[in-house]
């Protein structure tokens, strides 16, 4: 904390400064590591593709006659609810419209059926596999191992210097809060301007500390009630309203066109998955795309798979690895990728319909309600989509609030409240600084420049998943009975 003091009080007292640096470094980042990034990202879905096919898929997280604990709607959800959340909501058509004005290579495919597929690998396996990666091996380190729920207990055994391990802890806890922050900031602003733009009012700056408020309110409460009593029945919640307000959708939109395109873009995606991975030949967007798109995901996923992957580790005692890298892996992919087959599709139809396209759907938040302004019972479905953006940034932060609770909390699996009401009040006022800084700044972009250094933050994350993953193979490769616990 006292660490994170320092650097919110340096950014308090040169803003500029502070701006400028972080702009440049991430910049460089993504400018000399995106290529690193890329193979990195495509080693992770290859090595976790092929442990969950081979014999090891078959050790268990935990003693050999346990069972999972959370069924697999429950597990789906959670683990969902926290590694994506409102970013489905916010890209849902945005993000397949500006890859189909702009598309990223020249191909054979149609444009609509290209940018779905370009969608599709920003948002799929290798996402996930840099969770599920960090999932396989927390979730090993805790239930076989039986490990404190430290980034550091994977290669304590390795690695004896107590500074270096409590290093690496620090670094994940500070990386997790910026993230948090990042998270909470922009999504009240977003959510701000959700309603400014629904019901036509002028809210500002008060509103949107009220919903940071709010927001936190919820999320503690969920926390405090722990994983059972809290973040599974918001996960759940938030996913079976997603899968209504998709069904919607879908049925009401032509049905045949998007299952056409879902079929066709996934199945090109995965024939072209590891020369889009490597950005071969006619599959190199050019260095300019790269960073401003695929480069910058990866490097926020990478920020995000510490805390995400430890949570759903935290989950997942009872699975063998074999469950939980296909669960982490292939579930929620299939589910994004139909997700934006239906709305990528829907747009893509009513722009054709409009003759010219006057960038209606440029903005990343504004543009899912100009698109529900097409369909019956608009209001409803943008009051839906607005309520739904709360649950998923409530369902992110309680899970991190957990997770953060964990760390500081001796490596307990389950910490005391003390250390979640702690966590959930510092983010909510770490959130509400920025927020009034941004407020009191606005020639500078403060919550994106939070959310840029979260790019920087990952670079380590990156060379450590490379190490933590070695070690991890050669340690489940030697034991002869890997199920014992």
């Amino acid at each position: 904390m006292g660490i994170i003091f320092l650097c919110s009080a340096f950014v308090l007292f040169a803003t500029e400064a502070s701006y400028n640096a972080i702009e440049e470094v991430s910049l460089w980042v993504r400018t000399y590591f995106g290529y690193f990034y890329l193979y990195l990202g495509l080693g992770c879905v290859l090595l976790l593709f092929g442990v969950a096919f081979s014999p090891l898929g078959k050790l268990k997280l935990g003693a050999t006659n346990d069972t999972p604990e959370h069924s697999l709607w429950a597990w789906t959800a959670m683990l969902y609810s926290a590694g994506m959340g409102a970013g489905i909501l916010l890209r849902a058509v945005q993000e397949p419209i500006f890859m189909q004005q702009n598309p990223p290579y020249a191909s054979g495919l149609e444009p609509e059926i290209l940018a779905l597929e370009f969608t599709f690998y920003q948002w799929g396996f290798t996402a996930w596999a840099f969770y599920g990666l960090f999932a396989m091996v927390m979730g090993y380190a805790l239930f076989v191992r039986k490990k404190k729920v430290r980034v550091s207990a994977t290669i304590e055994d390795t690695i004896s210097n107590k500074v270096a391990r409590k290093g690496i802890d620090i670094t994940t806890i500070i990386t997790t809060v910026f993230g948090l922050i990042a998270a909470l900031g922009l999504g009240v602003a977003q959510i701000n301007g959700g309603l400014n733009h629904v019901f036509g009012g002028g809210f500002g700056l008060a509103v949107t500390l009220s919903l940071a408020v709010l927001i936190s309110a919820i999320a503690f409460y969920s926390a405090w009630q722990g994983v059972d009593k809290g973040i599974k029945i918001i996960s759940k919640i938030n996913i079976l309203v997603t899968f209504l307000l998709l069904l919607f959708i879908f049925f009401t939109s032509d049905m045949i066109a998007i299952g056409r395109a879902f079929g066709i873009a996934t199945s090109n995606y995965l024939v072209d998955f590891i020369p889009m991975s490597l950005a071969l030949g006619n599959y190199n967007p050019g260095i300019e795309f790269l960073t401003d798109w695929t480069f910058y995901y990866w490097a926020f996923w990478l920020a995000w798979a510490p805390f995400t992957g430890i949570f759903i580790a935290r989950i997942s005692k009872g699975r063998t690895l074999r469950q939980l890298l296909f669960g982490v892996l292939i579930l929620p992919s299939l589910g994004t990728f139909f997700w934006f087959s239906v709305f990528g599709t829907s747009a893509f139809q009513l722009i054709e319909s409009f003759g010219t396209y006057n960038d209606e759907f440029g903005n990343v938040f504004s543009s899912l309600f100009v698109f529900f302004s097409h369909y019956p019972l608009a209001t409803l479905l943008n009051v839906v989509t607005l309520f739904l953006l709360i649950g998923f940034l409530v369902t992110s932060l309680d899970s991190a609030v957990f997770v953060l609770s964990m760390f500081t909390d001796k490596g307990k699996k389950e910490p005391s409240k003390k250390h979640r009401l702690i966590w959930s009040v510092f983010i909510l006022l770490g959130t509400m600084a920025l927020l009034l800084l941004g407020n009191a700044k606005p020639d500078i972009d403060i919550l994106t420049a939070v959310q840029k250094l979260l790019i920087i933050t990952s670079l380590p994350f990156a060379f450590f998943m490379v190490f933590m993953a070695i070690l991890f193979i050669l340690e489940v490769s030697k034991k002869r009975k890997p199920t014992d616990p």
